[in-house]
């Protein structure tokens, strides 16, 4: 009998009403970031932004009910406007990637993740992004993922709606 776990890649696609220079601008920027990092109920104290390939990133989000969490973006490549792959790792306050069971995840949670947005602009003032989130193990981690990737993208485009 195995005991594989059953695996999928994570796609969420957005169209935003803003043009791709500005939702690059979102992804890339310290200050944008900490403006929707973080599903709906957590903050963002911290975007140390070092976006370029072989950079990495170190963002966190916060609430009193859920405490801080890090997690670094190492980027792999980066074609301006068009698309951004990097690798997510949880991480401590000072960016050194953790063993996702301290912080309480189980022991298949995705380590050095790959993870790739992409954008296409639709017409002037419309972008549209996929962001795929490689090899999760299907199931709640997953779900929870899908759920507040989609609560940061909500607050993205409150955002752009007032660039």
């Amino acid at each position: 009998m195995s005991m594989e776990t059953t695996r999928q890649d994570l796609v969420i696609t957005r169209v935003f009403h803003a043009p791709v220079q500005t939702v690059w601008h979102a992804w890339s920027e310290s200050q944008a970031v900490r403006q929707w990092w973080g599903p709906m109920g957590f903050t963002s104290p911290l975007a140390r932004m070092d976006f370029r390939e072989g950079g990495t990133s170190l963002v966190c989000m916060s609430s009193p009910e859920y405490g801080t969490h890090y997690s670094t973006w190492h980027y792999r490549a980066i074609v301006p406007l068009q698309s951004i792959d990097y690798l997510h790792n949880l991480a401590d306050e000072e960016g050194h990637a953790i063993d996702p069971t301290a912080v309480g995840m189980p022991p298949d949670f995705p380590q050095n993740q790959r993870h790739l947005v992409t954008f296409t602009a639709l017409e002037p003032h419309t972008t549209e992004i996929t962001i795929t989130e490689y090899d999760w193990p299907v199931g709640e981690m997953m779900e929870l993922s899908r759920m507040g990737m989609e609560q940061c993208l909500d607050k993205m485009a409150a955002l752009l709606v007032k660039a």
